[in-house]
């Protein structure tokens, strides 16, 4: 029976309520990302962990090189473990050692610019496990996978960096403050707190070549540190060089 105050035969219809825009803003800002096409969320440390399309993993002994100057520059390598040395030669003979790099870098990305030929030689200082990496495939995901773009941009102004206080510090600073933060950053210093047993058996000659020194200067700067408690050498065929916080105080004494 219809009410009283319908007529017959007439229809209602729903208003809906107000919506409140902030509201839904608010429920929208919480609703989680749209997950990955392919059901699964890229992984960059398992990328440059495991083998797979244009990725090839190799293991170098120590002294073995793994490219040299002017050969095709067509690959990344990634350093799982070990350390590896970069060295330049140049025209006239003379060699320099540009840097030693740890676990966790790249290095031969000159290729991703358009480098056609390797510009240094890259040597095994100890044991290593090396993830090979062919430019095709590494350009196609670091197009495809922002988070292994990143840290690719991490490590390239990490170097670029390194490279602008190596200059610094060329220009303007003693060889025997050049030889202490050589030291340090080959420890590690900074980076964890704790300074580490540098690379084994690293030569005076090639400390010489980091610092852009003579081996008699940096022999000279070496015994004083040992002296002054600064570093202190290890025994055995296989024995490094520990070096201490208090080293700083020569990078930091004007």
């Amino acid at each position: 029976m219809a009410s009283p105050r319908e007529s017959k035969g007439s229809t209602k219809i729903a208003v809906p309520a107000p919506i409140d825009q902030k509201s839904r803003r608010t429920r929208n800002s919480t609703r989680p990302p749209p997950a990955p096409k392919n059901g699964r969320e890229f992984d960059p440390q398992a990328f440059l962990a495991t083998i797979g399309e244009g990725r090839e993993a190799m293991l170098f002994p120590k002294k073995q090189i793994i490219y040299t100057q002017g050969d095709p520059a067509d690959e990344v390598f990634y350093l799982q473990t070990g350390k590896v040395r970069l060295t330049v030669v140049s025209e006239t003979g003379k060699q320099a050692t540009i840097g030693i790099l740890s676990d966790g870098s790249f290095f031969g990305e000159g290729s991703l610019a358009g480098r056609t030929l390797r510009i240094g030689t890259a040597t095994a200082m100890t044991d290593c496990a090396v993830l090979r990496i062919e430019k095709k495939a590494m350009v196609d995901t670091l197009h495809r996978e922002h988070s292994l773009s990143d840290l690719f941009v991490a490590h390239l102004l990490t170097r670029n960096i390194r490279y602008e206080e190596d200059l610094v510090d060329q220009l303007f600073n003693s060889s025997e403050k050049r030889l202490a933060r050589a030291l340090l950053m080959l420890a590690h210093f900074g980076k964890e707190g704790i300074p580490e047993t540098v690379v084994p058996k690293i030569s005076q000659a090639t400390l010489a070549e980091m610092v852009g020194t003579t081996r008699s200067r940096v022999s000279f700067f070496m015994n004083r540190f040992r002296k002054l408690g600064f570093i202190n050498y290890a025994g055995g065929e296989e024995g490094g060089l520990e070096v201490h916080s208090s080293l700083l105080n020569v990078v930091l004494h004007d």
